[in-house]
């Protein structure tokens, strides 16, 4: 593993860590719920069309 990473570090690559919410804490599905009841509706449909918009961009 260690010469493996080497080989990355060499490459111009480095490690990162990600952490994520743990989908089987006991909590998280109420959090959830709780988030989902907060956002606005009008800021979320803004910010659905715009990443619509950018997905059709064509590539340059």
């Amino acid at each position: 593993m260690r010469a493996y990473r080497d080989r990355l570090r060499a490459q111009g690559l480095r490690p990162v860590q990600v952490w994520v919410p743990d989908v089987t804490h006991p909590g998280f599905k109420a959090a959830l719920r709780r988030q989902i009841r907060q956002l606005d509706a009008a800021e979320e449909a803004d910010a659905l069309a715009f990443i619509a918009a950018v997905a059709e961009e064509p590539t340059r």
